[in-house]
């Protein structure tokens, strides 16, 4: 399945007890349809309050129901902020997680004097100006393969903090705003938010470019920014196999 969702009502994506998680609202919605608990496996988690446009999760059931009939049966089950935008059988073998060769992610940011009413849950507002050539010029860093452990926040579940990145840009549009779209190989828990945090440090001034490298290469958790808030964050494509080029 391909799954869009805005993430401001959900404490994440992984399901939990005592919260309401995008997992546990699509799996209590399968059970409903199978009459028995099925697992999903997400291609990853997201946080609480991070949005997808391109989530991607498997789950195995022995059913006749159609992958159609599964799709027009959980959106007719979901909230309005969650929907099936894609169902479809898969390999025996496919493993949402295992199998990604890569993502896409969009840090959405506001910069202008006066807020958003309509758009205040989906990006980060900044009223002081940006230097956008500035923080183009750090994000240059960022690609190729690095150990991000400057960007990792705690409890992140991996082997090494080493990744691809294979492209990181910013990009103004109107009204104010700036878009940073960044694919790589994988990502560190809060590792976007961590990297978007200190590059708008960058672009106050606060730091320089060079210095920027420097906290990259310290692998010093505690030399970079603040994490920047979740709403900002979308989850925009997994990519597996066969896909075309994740630039």
């Amino acid at each position: 399945m391909t799954i869009e969702y805005d993430g401001g009502n959900y404490a994440g994506w992984q399901f939990q007890k005592n919260a309401r998680t995008i997992q546990g609202e699509i799996e209590s919605a399968l059970q409903t349809m199978v009459g028995r608990p099925v697992r999903l496996c997400a291609s990853g988690r997201t946080d609480a309050g991070v949005h997808a446009l391109g989530q991607v999760a498997g789950f195995r059931c022995d059913t006749r129901l159609s992958p159609e009939t599964f799709q027009k049966g959980l959106n007719s089950m979901l909230d309005d902020d969650i929907v099936i935008h894609d169902c479809r059988e898969a390999a025996g073998s496919f493993h949402a997680r295992f199998d990604a060769v890569g993502k896409t992610y969009h840090y959405y940011i506001l910069n202008r004097p006066l807020p958003s009413a309509i758009r205040r849950r989906h990006v980060w507002f900044i009223r002081r100006p940006l230097d956008d050539a500035a923080m183009q010029s750090a994000a240059d860093m960022l690609t190729g393969e690095h150990d991000f452990s400057a960007f990792e926040g705690a409890g992140s579940p991996r082997e090494h903090a080493i990744r691809v990145i294979t492209s990181a840009r910013f990009e103004r549009g109107g009204g104010g705003e700036i878009a940073f779209k960044i694919s790589a190989n994988g990502f560190l828990r809060f590792m976007v938010r961590n990297i978007v945090g200190t590059l708008v440090e960058v672009g106050h001034h606060r730091i320089t470019p060079s210095e920027f490298q420097a906290v990259l290469e310290s692998r010093d958790r505690r030399r970079a920014g603040a994490t920047a808030p979740p709403q900002g964050l979308f989850l925009m494509k997994v990519w597996y196999p066969g896909e075309e080029d994740r630039t």
